[in-house]
């Protein structure tokens, strides 16, 4: 039993190990690196979803880490022209804040369009349940149907609405 307990610490140990993303890089002065470090930050990884390059594990961030740090030290590229490298190489999707272009409109006016719908849709709503109300003569028919005191506990129930 003892044995089977530290099996599964060693391989909950090498997973977490094997889950961070480690990269060992030199540079010549903390200036480069603060900008290798906010770069890797600013750019999303191609594979995952909605994590940066600074934060994931994929094989392909791990590519484009190696990337931007031989851009920044090795080639002497600003940070706008690593940002046009890789937006020419992979595409708008690295970028988390793209480019204001015809290609994009959606990802700029979707999320208010979207909202704006939301808005007339409840709108509908409300004026057809506003609209569902009875009629005087529907309430004395109920009352008449259901007798007072049901009918007075129903009145109640619809007006709290």
């Amino acid at each position: 039993m003892l044995r089977r307990l530290a099996w599964v610490a060693l391989l909950m140990a090498v997973t977490v190990h094997a889950a961070s993303p480690v990269d060992v890089f030199q540079f010549p002065d903390a200036q480069l690196e603060a900008r290798y470090r906010s770069l890797i930050a600013e750019f999303r990884c191609p594979k995952c979803l909605n994590t940066n390059l600074a934060g994931s594990d994929a094989p392909i961030a791990r590519d484009l880490r190696v990337t931007v740090h031989r851009l920044v030290t090795r080639e002497a590229f600003s940070d706008a022209e690593v940002r046009a490298f890789l937006q020419a190489r992979y595409g708008d999707f690295v970028l988390y804040d793209p480019p204001f272009r015809p290609g994009t409109y959606l990802l700029w006016f979707g999320p208010g369009v979207f909202v704006v719908l939301g808005l007339v849709l409840v709108g509908f709503r409300l004026a057809h349940q506003k609209a569902a109300q009875l009629s005087s003569q529907d309430q004395a028919r109920l009352q008449a149907i259901l007798g007072d005191e049901t009918a007075e506990e129903l009145d109640d129930a619809l007006s709290d609405e």
